[in-house]
């Protein structure tokens, strides 16, 4: 009886917790279907201007993440920076670019890619963009720190994710005249086509349904086990019989 109490006990504390955790891949791929409709609305939208000083402390993942916008500034093309990156085009750097805009704030601007043997500007002194420019593309959150593989550092200038006021305060600017995002831009700007803009990635994996059918199996697979263990065993014809000489 004892044993019968043990098995019921872990079955059910196993079924519970299996249920649970489908259940809950249920709701994530709801939120993830929801944020998947969020983002195309946004990417697909209309331009918007990108937020100002004033409203920077608004900024959030949820509210503006791959919102199209557009900033008008000048280019600090002194001061680029250069991030590894692994594209379709092979490896190279996400070249980031301060805008200076009229109010004398920075936005970090990614140009776009460009291969290892054009990381120098000199080699691509035609897509240096002088003078008052508008940019359009997609806001981005910041990246401090760096990747969970490898670790930003600004010292040997070395960047693995786009950290921008890390890198304006590399390249002596106020951190605090730094937008906390940067954008993504199109490329419009620069008919030179290099960097090459327009190359965000928007994925999201979107696996949750299968996750959720994989718990709840293990679910039923649990009130399975628990039968096998807990059903009758049916006696041998011959030898089990205690009355038997």
């Amino acid at each position: 009886m004892t044993t019968r109490i043990v098995v019921l006990a872990l079955a059910a504390i196993l079924f519970s917790g299996f249920c649970a955790l489908g259940y809950w891949q249920i709701e994530r791929r709801a939120w993830k279907l929801d944020l998947i409709a969020r983002v195309d609305a946004r990417v697909h939208g209309e331009a918007q201007p990108a937020p100002r000083r004033d409203d920077w402390a608004n900024v959030s993942r949820e509210r503006d993440e791959y919102r199209k916008v557009t900033v008008t500034g000048t280019y600090r093309n002194d001061l680029e920076s250069h991030v590894y990156a692994a594209t379709d085009y092979g490896a190279g750097y996400w070249v980031m670019t301060p805008l200076e805009r009229d109010d004398g704030t920075i936005v970090m601007v990614n140009r776009g890619f460009v291969p290892t043997d054009r990381r120098n500007p000199a080699t691509r002194s035609d897509g240096m963009v002088d003078g008052e420019v508008t940019v359009t593309g997609l806001l981005r959150l910041d990246e401090p720190v760096g990747t969970f593989m490898r670790d930003n550092v600004p010292g040997d200038d070395r960047w693995y994710s786009r950290d921008v006021r890390a890198m304006a305060e590399k390249r002596g600017l106020d951190a605090n005249d730094v937008a906390p995002y940067f954008i993504d831009g199109d490329g419009a700007e620069n008919p030179a086509k290099l960097p090459v803009g327009g190359l965000t990635r928007i994925s999201f994996p979107n696996n949750h349904m299968s996750y959720a059918l994989t718990w709840f199996g293990m679910a039923a697979l649990t009130i399975v086990a628990a039968w096998i263990v807990l059903r009758p065993r049916r006696r041998r014809e011959e030898g089990d019989d205690p009355g038997e000489d």
